[in-house]
Formats: structure tokens, sequence, C-alpha cells
């Protein structure tokens, strides 16, 4: 089992005494998964710990069963495209693929044919002569990316993939992610564009001043939490009459109407009783247009667990 899993066991990372990450563990399985948090909220650390770049103050680590700490086994099954903007001087798109091929053993011809084949999937193959000094921030970006796939790795490791990118190059980069998710492989993204993680993630790791304060699809995440209210915006032709009806239940926390005067924001502990209500007062004359939940996704969910991360610390 572990020989398919990226582990952590209870692993910290302190940087003198400003911390990195603390007492982590986790069992990330293959798939897209992403990390999530604000800057020194222990994304990069966790990355770094991964690839091997930093080691642990304490706990244990493998990656696929293999430890971070052999980097001649590691990176001939993992990819890691960092932030960091930095080329070889004078290097162009081409060249920088190609060298990290051959740093990896392969022979020339192949490594050439395993670079034009990178670059073609990151759709840079009209510039891979030029030299990456003169490319804008999403041609940099994008040509990390096809060093970082060139060799086929089992994992991919990505810090903020898709910054610098406009929203076309955006669809194609989240498609060729998929794409390797879709042959078994381990795909982490660290990322701030909350709502593409909704869109392309298996799970995601919520991350907290060094802390995972969640982890696992956003729904199971969500459905675990059992002492937050479920938010639900319900659209309706009588909202001010609807909102009086709910009122007088006690599992409904709030009820605030909408801008529009056309929907209510509700708030209820009980998500089960409140679905049966609903069905009650459509029957009595309220005709319910849609009910759609409000937070079953990253950015409502990560609010919530950081605020509480915040008040109990």
């Amino acid at each position: 089992m572990s020989s398919s899993l990226i582990t952590f066991d209870d692993v910290s990372r302190f940087y003198g005494e400003v911390l990195g990450v603390n007492r982590v563990t986790l069992n990330i399985p293959p798939g897209i998964t992403s990390l999530v948090g604000p800057n020194g909220s222990g994304k990069t650390t966790l990355m770094n710990l991964m690839t091997g770049l930093v080691r642990p103050t304490s706990g244990a680590i493998s990656v696929c069963g293999i430890s971070p700490y052999d980097p001649q086994n590691l990176f001939r099954i993992l990819g890691y495209c960092t932030q960091f903007d930095s080329f070889p001087s004078g290097y162009t798109g081409f060249q920088f693929v190609l060298s990290s091929l051959l740093l990896h053993g392969l022979d020339r011809q192949t490594a050439e044919q395993k670079a034009w084949q990178a670059i073609a999937k990151v759709n840079l193959l009209d510039a891979a002569k030029r030299k990456i000094a003169a490319y804008s921030k999403g041609m940099r970006q994008r040509i990390r990316l096809a060093q970082s796939i060139a060799h086929d790795p089992q994992i991919l490791i990505l810090d903020e993939p898709l910054n610098g990118l406009d929203p076309l190059v955006r669809s194609e980069t989240i498609a060729l992610f998929r794409e390797v998710a879709a042959r078994g492989a381990h795909v982490i993204v660290s990322s701030h564009v909350l709502h593409e993680v909704d869109m392309i993630s298996d799970q995601v790791i919520l991350l907290a001043n060094g802390y995972v304060v969640a982890e696992g699809a956003i729904r199971g995440v969500r459905d675990e939490i059992s002492d937050r209210p479920h938010q639900i915006v319900i659209r309706c032709d009588k909202p001010s009459l609807l909102a009086s009806r709910l009122f007088a239940h006690d599992f409904i926390v709030e009820a605030r109407l909408h801008p529009d005067r056309l929907g209510l924001l509700i708030q209820t502990t009980n998500l089960s009783q409140f679905h049966k209500l609903i069905n009650r007062l459509a029957l009595d004359g309220i005709t319910i247009e849609s009910i759609t939940p409000a937070d079953d996704d990253v950015n409502s969910l990560y609010q919530y667990l950081i605020s509480e991360e915040g008040t109990s610390k």
C-alpha cells in the first residue's frame, strides 16, 4: 500500500524558532491533490519535505516507498516545478528541458525526443529555440512545467503552477494535470486560485500556520465538520414569509434576505430537518425555485477553518 502513497508520519519542520509545519500526518493517494493556504501556511515547506530539499526536524516521510533523502531514485519518478523564476544564463527553452533529461542519464537522441514532446504539451514549440530571458512570465512558467514532466514522472509536484497564465493557457494546463493524474500518477498542486482548486482536485489539504486543518474531498471535509452550521441559498417567490416560517424552528440559526429580495441565505444546524421543513413549506404555497449549498467549496470552507484556527490559539 505504501508504494502508492505519499506518507507523512508526525512530521514537524522548524527553521530555528520559526515553524514550517507541525505534527503533520498524511496519506496522499494518487490523483490531483491541492494544497491550499496563504503565504506562510506551510505549503512550500510540505513540498520541499516531499522532495528532500529540506529534512524534517522530527517524523518520517515516504514518497511511494522511496525516502526523500535518496535523490538518485526519487527524482527518477518525481518532477518538481518550483515558484522560483531562475534559469541558466543564455539557455533557450529547449536547452533548459533537454539539460534536465541528460542529467537523468538519457541518451541524447531519447532526451531530445522527450524534450520536444514535453514542450509540445505546454504549447511552446514556436518559442522553444528562443532564449528564456525573452519569455513572458507565463511562458517561463510553462517551460518550467515542461521540464518537470519531460521524464514522465510518477509524482508531479507543482508550486503555484497557474500563476501568470492567461485563461486559455490555464484551461490547457489543468487539462494536462488531469491527463497526468488519469494514468495513476500523483499531481500535488499548491494554489491560491480557489475556484480552480474546486474544479480540478480529487482532494484538498488545507493548511494554516503550519498545521493541517482539514484534508479530503471538499464535500467529505465539509460533512466532517458537524459543529458548523450549513449555509444554503434559497431562491423563492416569498422570501420574507419563508424567513418568518423558518425562524419558528430552533435549528435555523440565521435567515438573511438576499439583496435582490428574491431569496434567502439560511444557516441551519440540522440539514435533514431543514429539508423536511422546506418540503412542508413548499406544499403550503411558497414556490421554491432552487436550493443550493453555499459552502461546499474550498473558499468558504477554508475561510471558516482559518477563522476557527485563529480563535482557538
